[in-house]
C-alpha cells in the first residue's frame, strides 16, 4: 500500500502540469489577429496605427489582457526585446508582405510573427522610418531583399542592436 501511495504522490504533479499545459495550449489556440480598427492606437507610440504604410504587428503577453497591436513590425520588435517582455511573450503576429500591398496590408494575411522571415537594412517605409519587413517564405523575403537591399534574418536574430542598427545610416553601425 505504501509503494501505491509512493506511485500516486510522484505522479500527481504529472497530471497537474500537464492539465496546466493543456489549459496554456487552449488559451494559446485562441489568441489569433483580429482587425486594426480605424482608431486604433500602437501600443508603443501612440500613434493611429491605419494612417500609416507598411507592415503591422501584434502580439499577446502573460498578464496581459487581449492583444497589443503596433503601428510597425520595428515597433513591436522594440517592445518584444525589452527584457522586462521578452520572456512574456505568448504569440505574435505579422503580415506577409508577399501577398499584401506595403500601402495598406490587409487583415487576412497576418502569419505567426516566430516562423517569419524579416528583411532588415531595406529602403521602404514604415511608420516612423525604418521598419522590418515580414514574410512567410525566405525566398520571398529574400526575393524582396535583392530588389530593396537589406539582409534576411530569422525571429531570434532579431535584437536591440539590430533595431538600433537599422536607424543607422547605411554603412554605419552603432
Amino acid at each position: 500500500m505504501k509503494a501505491l501511495f509512493r506511485i500516486i504522490l510522484l505522479l500527481l504533479p504529472l497530471g497537474v502540469l500537464s492539465g496546466c499545459g493543456e489549459e496554456e495550449d487552449k488559451i494559446t489556440m485562441v489568441q489569433q489577429a483580429v482587425a486594426i480598427e480605424s482608431s486604433d492606437e500602437c501600443h508603443l507610440c501612440g500613434m493611429i496605427i491605419t494612417n500609416y504604410p507598411g507592415p503591422k504587428g501584434q502580439l499577446y503577453s502573460r498578464g496581459k489582457q487581449g492583444n497589443m497591436k503596433f503601428c510597425s513590425t520595428r515597433d513591436m520588435f522594440a517592445f518584444i526585446v525589452d527584457p522586462e517582455n521578452q520572456h512574456n511573450i505568448q504569440q505574435a503576429f505579422v503580415h506577409d508582405m508577399a501577398v499584401t500591398p506595403w500601402g495598406h496590408p490587409e487583415e487576412e494575411t497576418y502569419i505567426d510573427a516566430k516562423q517569419a522571415f524579416y528583411v532588415v537594412g531595406h529602403g521602404k517605409k514604415g511608420a516612423m522610418g525604418p521598419t522590418l519587413a515580414s514574410f512567410s517564405k525566405k525566398e520571398d523575403a529574400a526575393a524582396f531583399a535583392k530588389v530593396e537591399g537589406g539582409q534576411v534574418v530569422t525571429f531570434d536574430q532579431i535584437t536591440l542592436q539590430v533595431l538600433i542598427d537599422m536607424n543607422q545610416p547605411l554603412g554605419h553601425s552603432g
